[in-house]
């Protein structure tokens, strides 16, 4: 079962799990959505470790100092090299905004690259081989 939110939802996604998709055209640099972000203190990170939001957290704060969970669809985006979308963190009103990084046709998945910059090409944490996300 999909669940739906306004031009976006959430399906089962044949790269991983579950994805976001579109359901109509987003132009390159269009917003996708401003996600409100729950910011944790980073001393919070071995609770977060054990538990099922290790693989959906993220790295927060101008000196990386905390820790965010983000609301809205933001931690169900997958992971591409060659992704469609980017993503800009606005730490003073607490949000995490998604943009067309190309043109998204209606029905395609929207992937965001996690190492934060859409052309970089470092293995992420979940990768063999690659350094962890928290070190």
């Amino acid at each position: 079962m999909s669940q739906r939110n306004n031009d976006l939802y959430v399906a089962p996604s044949p790269i991983h799990g579950t994805g976001v998709f579109c359901t109509r055209f987003i132009t390159e640099g269009e917003i996708i959505e401003i996600c409100p972000v729950l910011v944790l203190p980073k001393k919070e990170l071995d609770w977060i470790k054990q538990s099922v939001l290790y693989d959906y957290y993220f790295i927060w704060g101008k000196e990386d100092d905390s820790l965010a969970i983000i609301l809205g669809y933001g931690s169900i985006y997958n992971h591409s090299y060659d992704p469609n979308a980017e993503y800009y963190p606005d730490h003073e009103s607490g949000t995490l905004s998604y943009y067309a990084f190309k043109d998204i046709p209606p029905g395609e998945e929207i992937f965001v690259n996690y190492n934060g910059d859409p052309t970089d090409q470092a293995k992420v944490w979940f990768e063999k081989g690659a350094v962890q996300k928290d070190n």
